[in-house]
C-alpha cells in the first residue's frame, strides 16, 4: 500500500531527501515572489528598505501558508503537497486599489478578500460537481500556455526593448533545459527525482562562469530580517474599491477548485467526487494565507499550478515535502542573505526551468481531456469554445485594451475566463437535459 501514488502523499523520506526535494521545490518557483515584490515595489515608488522588508513578508507568508496546506489543521488546509505564492492577477489589482485610493485601502481590500473565502465556500462547494475532468482539463492547458508565455518573457526579455532576445540568455535557457532532460534520461533513483534542481543549478553555474551573476550584494545589510504587520498604516476597508479583488477570489475559487482535482489526480485518486472532496480545504488555506498577506502588505497567497508540475514531474507526492519547502520559504523570509542568494539566479534560469515544469502540466491538461470523447457534439464545442475565449487574450495581449478597466481585468484573464467559459457551456450541453459526455474508448486513453 505503501507504494502507491495515493499513500505516498504521507510518506516520510530521510532528512537528506526531505531537504534536497523541499528545497527543488522552492528554487523551481523562488522567482514569483521576487518579481511579484519587485513590480509592486516599481509601480508604487518603494524606497529600498520597504521593498527588502515586503521581500521579506512575502516569503514568509508563503511559507506559512505552504505549511498550511500541507497540513491542514482544523480543516484549513488541504493536507495536499501544494505550495503558495503570491499571484501575478492579484498583485495587479493590489497596484492598481493603491493607485485609485491609497496603500491603506489596497491592504484593506487584501484582508475583505480574504475573509470572503471562508463566507462562500459552504456556497462554492455546491457547484463542484460543475467542474467535471471536461472543465479542469481545459484549465490545465490554459494555465500551461498562459505559464509558459510568462517564462518565455523570463527567457526572452520584453518584446521591443535592447536586451529582448539576448543571445547570452537563450544559451543560458537552452543549457538548462537540456541540463535537466539530460538528468531525467541518465540519472536513476534520487538523482533522477532531483533533474529539475540539477538542471536548474548546471544553468547558474553556467551563468556564473558567463559572468552573469555578481554575488556582491548578498552578504551586504542585516542577518535578519523581520517583517512588521501593516507596514503602510492600518488597513481602510472601502467595498467600492476592494471589489476588482472581491471578484477575484470567486475567480481564485475556480482555479483552487482545478489545481485540487488535478494533484489528487497525480496522487491517484479516482472519481470525482474523491478528487472534489478537500477543495473546501484548499479555499480555507487559500483564505487564512491571503489573510496574512493582507496584515504584511502583500496581495493574495493562493496555491500554485507550477507545483503540480513539479510534483508530476518527479513523482515525489509527499506533502511533508512541500512542508519542508514551506520551512525554506521562512527561512528566506527571515534571513536575508539567502533571499538575496536566490535573487541573483538569472532570470533565464529560472523561466527555462519553469517552461518545462508548465509544460507538464500542460500535458497533465491534455491527458484529462483525453478522457473524454472530444468526437461528440457537446464536449466538442465546449472544449473549442472555451479554449477560443481563453486563448484569446494570451496570445494576443491587449486586446482588450479599450474596454473599461474592471471589464479589461477581468477578461484578459485567460485561464478564468476559458475555466468558466468551460463550466458554463459544460452546463448548458451537458447538464441541462442530463446528458453526459460519453468517456473515451480504452483504446483512446
Amino acid at each position: 500500500m505503501k507504494d502507491t501514488p495515493t499513500a505516498q502523499v504521507d510518506e516520510l523520506y530521510s532528512p537528506q531527501r526531505m531537504i534536497a526535494f523541499g528545497l527543488q521545490h522552492v528554487l523551481v518557483m523562488a522567482a514569483s515572489p521576487i518579481a511579484a515584490v519587485f513590480l509592486m515595489s516599481k509601480a508604487l515608488g518603494f524606497d529600498t528598505a520597504l521593498t527588502t522588508e515586503l521581500l521579506s513578508a512575502t516569503f514568509l507568508v508563503c511559507g506559512i501558508g505552504t505549511l498550511i496546506q500541507s497540513f491542514g489543521p482544523a480543516g484549513i488546509g488541504a493536507k495536499l503537497p501544494f505550495v503558495m505564492l503570491p499571484g501575478g492577477a492579484p498583485i495587479i489589482l493590489f497596484i492598481l486599489i493603491a493607485q485609485q485610493t491609497d496603500l491603506p485601502t489596497a491592504s484593506g481590500a487584501v484582508i475583505l478578500s480574504a475573509l470572503l473565502y471562508f463566507l462562500i465556500v459552504p456556497i462554492f462547494k455546491r457547484f463542484l460537481r460543475y467542474f467535471p475532468s471536461l472543465v479542469i482539463g481545459i484549465m490545465l492547458l490554459l494555465v500551461a500556455i498562459n505559464l509558459a508565455q510568462i517564462s518565455g518573457k523570463l527567457i526572452a526579455g520584453t518584446p521591443g526593448t535592447a536586451n529582448f532576445g539576448n543571445t547570452d540568455n537563450l544559451l543560458l535557457a537552452l543549457i538548462t533545459i537540456a541540463s535537466t532532460v539530460l538528468f531525467a534520461r541518465l540519472l536513476k533513483g534520487m538523482c533522477r527525482q532531483l533533474a529539475i534542481l540539477l538542471g536548474l543549478m548546471v544553468g547558474a553555474l553556467s551563468a556564473a562562469l558567463m559572468g552573469d551573476i555578481s554575488l556582491s550584494g548578498v552578504g551586504s545589510g542585516s542577518l535578519l530580517a523581520l517583517p512588521s504587520p501593516f507596514p503602510f498604516g492600518p488597513p481602510k476597508f472601502d467595498l467600492i474599491a476592494a471589489l476588482p479583488l472581491l471578484l477575484f477570489t470567486l475567480i481564485s475559487m475556480v482555479e483552487a477548485t482545478g489545481q485540487t482535482i488535478a494533484l489528487n489526480e497525480v496522487l491517484g485518486k479516482e472519481g470525482e467526487a474523491e478528487q472534489q472532496a478537500q477543495v473546501p480545504n484548499t479555499i480555507r488555506g487559500d483564505g487564512l494565507a491571503s489573510l496574512l498577506g493582507g496584515i504584511f502588505g502583500t496581495s493574495l497567497i493562493i496555491t500554485s499550478g507550477e507545483n503540480i508540475g513539479i510534483i508530476r514531474a518527479t513523482q515525489v507526492r509527499s506533502r511533508y515535502v512541500t512542508a519542508v519547502g514551506g520551512l525554506f520559504l521562512i527561512l528566506f523570509g527571515v534571513f536575508s542573505p539567502l533571499s538575496a542568494l536566490i535573487s541573483v539566479i538569472p532570470a533565464s534560469v529560472i523561466g527555462a526551468t519553469g517552461l518545462v515544469v508548465f509544460a507538464i502540466v500542460g500535458t497533465m491538461g491534455i491527458g484529462m481531456l483525453r478522457k473524454v470523447d472530444l468526437r461528440g457534439h457537446a464536449a466538442m464545442y465546449v472544449v473549442a469554445t472555451a479554449l477560443a475565449v481563453g486563448l484569446l487574450p494570451i496570445v494576443v495581449p491587449g486586446i482588450y485594451d479599450q474596454l473599461p478597466s474592471q471589464l479589461r481585468l477581468l477578461l484578459s484573464n485567460g485561464v478564468a475566463m476559458g475555466a468558466l467559459t468551460a463550466a458554463v457551456l459544460n452546463y448548458l450541453f451537458i447538464h441541462v437535459g442530463q446528458r453526459s459526455p460519453k468517456t473515451a474508448p480504452l483504446q483512446h486513453s
